[in-house]
């Protein structure tokens, strides 16, 4: 067995770093559980964090993990402190989890954020640059456009915090979108949302042939046409992913080969623990030329090799596509508007992923892109469940939203965006 934590305090270690542009160093050392490794990744990339390289080992019981991480911006504030609170909070506890059944974490309450106020250029992303700073995590969006030029916005979220129930964080939070939104405010309530959550949380109806390009395992013909000029989809091209059952008596090595991007390491673990399988020891190799490789020793949920060729060819095609295709971007004709339509994929516990809203909100602020309206919800394909961010683009603003190479560049902006290139 690996060494024991001394109590709960020694679960997380964060070694700061000496200089600037030096990583940050990350241990986590504590009684295994399935998927751990993911839950990990997927808070340090709510963080803004990229992890440039990575070790990961269990016996089965316990576990070390070991991660070199940077911030993806430089003004990007890290608090480590609160970090490695969030971190120990998804650790199974050093003692009791060799004796009791793990209970169920419960889920924190949803609010509802809503405000009136004028609109302007940037609002929405600088409302979630707000709400990401206050750690306060976004379930949920209905953005309208008024034809007298009021913006009404209403944000299901929920406190990283657990806090938002105390009047004291709702004062802030409120005081805070007041300072950015300054004049523009009209009013800002803040209380726990009702029925309207629940009833709220599909999308509007997407067409057949929307869904299908959206929704696809392969890049459409107009995306592949569409980034013919661009090397990054050169280099998603080249995703190579193997197993061997030689090199161990126990367990089967997936080796993987890929161009890096944002989040990478957060997709890979996801895919394993959405397919069952159970990492033993994973090694996480620095980005050379733009590429990443991966070595992962793994076993099947019962603890045997992956023997079987069709599920072996299955579990490279699902890594294969989620290196290739994390993340769907498309913009399509609504009627007369332009709209811009993100997908990814929910975990099969229900979690999407991180930080979308806040990246695509700040491609199209760059872009100077008005938004008319907005919504985030959920929708679900034969295969699997997805998170769909549609944003209705005005058409009143600096950048040109017709012709092909327009709309292109808007697709290209956002998806560099969201995988971090």
């Amino acid at each position: 067995m690996m060494g024991v934590s001394g109590g709960d305090d020694d679960v997380v270690q964060i070694k700061q770093p000496n200089k600037s542009g030096d990583p940050f160093i990350i241990s986590v050392n504590c009684p295994d559980k399935t998927g751990l490794a993911c839950d990990i990744c997927r808070i340090i990339l709510d963080f803004g964090l990229c992890i440039t390289k990575g070790d990961v080992s269990t016996d089965g019981v316990w576990c070390y993990i070991v991660l070199w991480v940077t911030p993806h911006s430089v003004l990007l504030p890290v608090s480590c402190s609160y970090m490695k609170e969030r971190l120990q909070g998804i650790c199974p506890p050093c003692l009791a989890s060799f004796y009791l059944v793990q209970q169920p974490s419960r889920s924190s309450p949803v609010y509802l954020l809503k405000f009136c106020c004028l609109d302007r250029k940037g609002l929405l992303y600088d409302v979630t640059k707000v709400l990401s700073e206050l750690e306060l995590t976004i379930q949920k969006v209905k953005v309208t456009t008024t034809p007298d030029g009021r913006v009404l916005d209403l944000f299901f979220v929920t406190d990283n915090k657990e806090l938002l129930h105390a009047r004291k964080r709702q004062d802030e939070t409120c005081e805070r979108l007041n300072a950015v939104l300054r004049d523009s405010c009209i009013s800002c309530e803040l209380q726990l949302a009702g029925p309207e959550y629940e009833c709220n949380q599909g999308i509007s109806s997407l067409s057949p042939a929307l869904a299908k390009e959206l929704f696809r395992c392969e890049l459409s013909e107009s995306e592949v046409r569409s980034q013919a000029l661009s090397p990054d989809m050169t280099k998603l091209k080249k995703t190579n992913v193997t197993v061997d059952n030689c090199l161990s008596p126990a367990h089967t090595l997936v080796q993987i080969r890929c161009a890096d991007h944002k989040g990478l390491l957060y997709d890979i673990m996801r895919t394993l623990k959405d397919m069952s399988m159970k990492i033993s020891y994973g090694r996480f190799s620095p980005n050379s030329m733009g590429y990443r490789d991966s070595d992962i020793f793994i076993q099947q949920k019962d603890g045997k090799k992956i023997l079987d060729p069709e599920k072996q060819s299955t579990l490279c095609s699902r890594l294969k596509l989620e290196m290739l295709h994390p993340l769907r971007v498309i913009i399509a004709n609504r009627g007369p508007d332009t709209e811009l339509l993100v997908a990814n994929p929910v975990e099969l516990s229900g979690k999407g992923r991180p930080r979308v809203f806040y990246d695509v909100t700040f491609a199209l602020k760059t872009l100077g892109i008005c938004v008319f309206s907005a919504e985030v919800g959920r929708h679900s394909t034969l295969e699997r469940e997805w998170e769909v961010y549609r944003f209705l683009l005005d058409e009143n603003c600096e950048f040109q939203l017709t012709g092909g190479v327009a709309r292109n560049k808007i697709v290209n902006r956002v998806r560099r965006t969201l995988m971090g290139w």
